[in-house]
């Protein structure tokens, strides 16, 4: 039996995109292994949104040249955003001759077929240019946990935000209908999913042909018995709703946690980037979500050193932040993407002013990380448990409703799946500890 593997780069479309291929692999007969060096195919899902996802795959890309040289028969597939730009498709043409097939986001379905005339032909396949007008849903997945699934209502973006390549390389916004979203959630359920997180780029959009909304989805999802509980990334400011805010106060399944970027703490940086908001109604929206639900968690994403960015301007980023008292935050230093409108802008930041920014940005979300946290001690808390902890084997690790990464000990074993009600003993910045409670 032929082994593969496959590398992934980048968000959860990015992972969800993988679990589609590994399912196609599956069916092809091909085991998985979880080392990609002694894989008989690799596939890298590529991401493009900031430049060090960029080096990261050039950096692996390169380390699999001896394994070609020295095995003519393994085969090396990239995929994901990166070949959606042309030269990042010539460069990989032009540069590593290894590579054996490549293909984009709207071609995934074309996978085994590329990959049978590669083993037919033994030449180079790609396959870029998709129908992006086109949703594709697959029957085999390969989930990466048996008990939580992931699932796209929504493929692409109409935002355009100037520093984002996300809208090229996974073209323009469309929706999937309610019924579809439903049955394959529904059909999930059947198999043992107890927690589903609907993905898009931006689900607050979401409008399917017969006029149903997100919060309408989420409504409906929430109707299904074996579901327990509802989590969705990611929302866009512009677009998030009041029915959407009052589905956290109607709609017991829906997880007390919300990931809304924010991006920048001023204005006119925000007016650069296209985002269609201002900072006003921003803390409106934490206001009104804090109001239907008290105990919410949010976390954003902060964007460092954008073009033009004045110390002033930053410093209104982080008086945002102390004034919101995020539970956390994926803070950025802003690389230019080529093909965005951004990375022409005039007043680039230099690197040395990023990165002291940089620091004194993550100090201050860590502060409140911590602070909310520390909430949490000795109280019980439910975890859904993904498994063993990678940190110490005897302990076990899960998410929280409000989705805080949590260790724990308990005597009992095969809890992977279960919900279980965890003390919480000691609280740190990106993770608490704890101990089955038992009473």
């Amino acid at each position: 039996m032929k082994k593969y593997n496959i590398i992934t780069y980048g968000c959860q479309m990015n992972e969800h995109d993988s679990e589609n291929i590994a399912g196609m692999l599956d069916s092809m007969n091909y085991i998985y292994t979880d080392n990609p060096l002694e894989a008989d195919l690799v596939v890298m899902n590529t991401c493009s949104i900031r430049e060090h996802a960029d080096k990261r795959f050039f950096g692996m890309l390169g380390q699999f040249k001896n394994i070609k040289k020295n095995n003519r028969d393994f085969i090396l597939c990239i995929c994901g955003c990166m070949p959606q730009q042309d030269r990042i498709v010539e460069e990989i043409k032009n540069s590593f001759s290894w590579v054996d097939i490549i293909f984009g986001t709207h071609t995934i379905g074309e996978f085994p077929n590329l990959l049978k005339k590669r083993l037919e032909t033994g030449k180079k396949q790609i396959s870029i240019v998709g129908d992006s007008s086109k949703i594709c849903t697959f029957e085999n997945t390969r989930r990466l946990f048996k008990h939580k699934a992931l699932v796209n209502i929504t493929y692409g973006c109409n935002n355009f935000c100037t520093y984002c390549i996300v809208p090229y390389t996974r073209g323009r916004e469309k929706s999937r209908s309610l019924d579809d979203v439903v049955r394959e959630i529904k059909s999930l359920s059947e198999d043992g999913v107890i927690e589903v997180t609907l993905l898009g780029q931006n689900v607050n959009s979401f409008k399917d042909i017969n006029g149903n909304d997100f919060s309408d989805l989420i409504r409906e999802v929430n109707k299904i018995d074996r579901i327990k509980r509802i989590r969705f990334m990611t929302s866009h400011p512009k677009d998030i709703s009041d029915n959407l805010i009052e589905c956290y106060r109607d709609c017991e399944k829906l997880c007390k946690h919300i990931h809304l970027p924010v991006q920048s703490g001023n204005n006119e940086i925000l007016r650069r980037m296209n985002r269609h908001y201002d900072v006003d109604r921003y803390k409106e929206i934490i206001l009104k979500l804090r109001k239907v639900c008290p105990d919410i968690a949010i976390s954003t994403d902060i964007i460092v050193g954008f073009p033009g960015e004045s110390d002033d301007e930053f410093k209104d980023t982080l008086d945002l932040i102390k004034e919101v008292q995020f539970d956390s935050a994926f803070t950025f230093i802003y690389s230019p993407r080529p093909g965005t409108p951004a990375a022409d802008f005039d007043n680039q930041i230099p690197d040395k002013i990023k990165h002291e920014r940089f620091d004194r940005l993550t100090e201050i979300v860590n502060e409140s990380s911590l602070r909310k946290n520390k909430m949490l001690e000795n109280k019980i808390v439910p975890v859904l448990v993904d498994g063993k902890s990678k940190r110490n084997n005897k302990m076990w690790t899960g998410r929280s409703e409000d989705f805080k990464l949590i260790n724990f000990f308990s005597k009992r074993e095969n809890l992977t799946g279960e919900i279980v009600p965890v003390l919480i003993d000691e609280a740190k910045t990106f993770s608490l500890d704890g101990r089955e409670d038992i009473s």
